[in-house]
């Protein structure tokens, strides 16, 4: 709960239009991109990291839990307020402070979009790699936080393969700085800091590694009659040794989404599609392409089509990015699961996933980074059924407990959250939990910091805070 003397001291860091807590205005802070929701008690809007850490001070003076927002474009609960307090939204600390071209970096500030990195870089040949669908609207902060990927993980890695550096606050208001340049000594404290979900520290710099541009870029569309074939294609084009930017499979279901939303040139009868990208050297690239053609006709593709032009490659490119949206054309409400399987499983997975539609009786569109795996099963639902919400998230969980028992993972690119952070325990051991629930009291003995999220509820912020009082 807010108090009168913790909304007095806000405002006095912020200024009167620099937070939020009337209920009207809190509400669109209480959801992300998922399914749940819970409200702030107070949503502060800082300009500067001296900011954040007295915003941050301010919190613990007050006992309130303390929570960082980008864009809330994530997809698994991970900056929704789960038990209120003070949100702490980036939104003006948006500015590209270092755009250093001739030693391939930027420093950025937390609120900075993704895709804003790559179009103030591009004029010199570079650019950022993470791409995540929602890369003209997410920004570096969260994919920090998330560890965010995109299609071109593959080739490119993750965010944190692509982050030097940060500037932090912890959670008693301490700034610090860790990385900048390569392969500096010591512990590898941005590696961890990537991918805590704001549980640890809250970014507030991030020096980031722009990439080249490629002399050549081909675009491959892989037509199928089933989607084992396609899943068999990915396999193939592995054991070809050839390795892809970015390969990406969408089944019958969601083409027909997609292709109507945005007439990119998806063929709408067919039963899958695997849209590959190859870039390098344009000899390399051309002999490339070929290979992949040949690995595709070999698990059954009926046609393979190469974008003849930047347009081409584009639309289909948009037509891939934009799926959530055309899904959102025929089903307002569904939901989107973040599973792992090798990559020789894909095929069998696929089938189990048509089963688990069945069985609950929904539709289950797929959509798969299937070049590493991480695939995207959307399943549509509607929320004024009674019970159907359940029904898709025990499918949701099914599917999951599947890529575990597969040998993968309950994420790859969204986040645990507070969405699955009680399938932990089902992935590693009660030994490795305690690991990290001890990283997460170091760093913020009294668990203020996004509470309620990664470690499963019974070893989150009650356990730890008490745990905490006895220490």
């Amino acid at each position: 709960m807010l108090t009168v003397a913790a909304k007095e001291q806000v405002a006095a860091l912020v200024g009167p239009r620099g937070y939020l807590d009337e209920p009207e205005d809190l509400a669109l802070y209480e959801y992300d991109a998922g399914q749940d929701k819970h409200p702030p008690d107070v949503v502060a809007f800082p300009r500067t990291t001296a900011e954040v850490a007295a915003l941050v001070r301010v919190a613990n003076q007050f006992g309130m839990p303390i929570v960082g927002r980008g864009a809330g474009t994530g997809l698994s609960g991970g900056s929704i307020p789960r038990e209120g307090g003070l949100v702490i939204a980036f939104a003006r600390m948006n500015r590209i402070l270092q755009l250093d071209t001739a030693n391939e970096r930027a420093v950025v500030e937390p609120g900075v979009v993704n895709v804003d990195v790559t179009v103030a870089a591009e004029a010199d040949g570079l650019f950022f790699a993470p791409d995540p669908s929602s890369q003209r609207a997410c920004t570096v902060g969260g994919n920090v936080a998330e560890n965010a990927g995109g299609p071109h993980t593959l080739a490119y890695g993750v965010t944190t393969n692509h982050v030097l550096g940060l500037e932090l606050v912890l959670a008693d208001g301490t700034v610090v700085e860790t990385g900048g340049l390569p392969d500096l000594p010591g512990y590898d404290l941005a590696g961890l800091i990537a991918g805590s979900e704001g549980t640890l520290a809250l970014v507030t710099k991030a020096t980031l590694r722009l990439m080249r541009k490629p002399e050549m870029v081909k675009t491959v569309l892989a037509i199928y009659s089933t989607s084992e074939d396609a899943g068999r294609s990915v396999a193939e084009i592995t054991a070809r040794a050839i390795t892809p930017v970015a390969l990406e499979m969408l089944d019958g279901v969601m083409l027909r989404m997609v292709e109507e939303a945005s007439h990119a040139g998806y063929p709408a009868d067919a039963a899958a599609v695997l849209l590959i990208e190859l870039e390098g050297m344009r000899e390399t690239v051309e002999a490339q392409v070929e290979q992949v053609r040949a690995a595709c006709q070999a698990s059954g593709a009926i046609e393979v089509r190469i974008a003849r032009t930047p347009e081409e490659r584009e639309a289909l490119w948009s037509g891939r990015k934009n799926a959530f949206g055309a899904v959102g054309r025929v089903s307002p409400t569904f939901y989107v699961q973040d599973g792992v399987v090798p990559r020789t499983r894909i095929a069998e997975t696929l089938q189990f996933i048509a089963r688990v539609a069945a069985e609950h009786g929904l539709t289950i569109s797929n959509i798969f980074h299937a070049g590493d795996g991480n695939l995207h099963p959307i399943i549509l639902f509607n929320p004024r059924t009674p019970g159907e919400k359940e029904n898709a998230r025990h499918a949701g969980e099914e599917i999951l407990k599947w890529c575990i028992a597969c040998g993968g993972s309950i994420t790859g690119e969204h986040g645990v959250g507070m969405e699955k952070n009680d399938m932990m325990p089902q992935m590693f051991s009660p030994d490795t939990i305690e690991t990290i629930a001890r990283i997460k009291q170091l760093f913020d003995p009294d668990s203020r910091m996004n509470p309620g999220k990664v470690l499963p509820t019974g070893s989150g912020c009650a356990e730890l805070r008490q745990r905490a009082m006895q220490g």
